[in-house]
């Protein structure tokens, strides 16, 4: 699947990733490899 579009978290960065939890595609500086998730759903906060 392609990732396209800016990061959904910090809204300049080129999206790369896109979250199994919440949707959100993001960021290589707010992916969290070792969680498999972005950074807001490893800290618990949901949109």
């Amino acid at each position: 699947m392609s990732v396209t579009g800016l990061c959904q978290i910090c809204e300049a960065a080129t999206a790369r990733y896109t979250c199994g939890r919440c949707g959100r595609v993001v960021c290589g500086d707010h992916w969290n490899d070792a969680g498999g998730a972005c950074t807001a759903c490893l800290q618990g906060h949901q949109q």
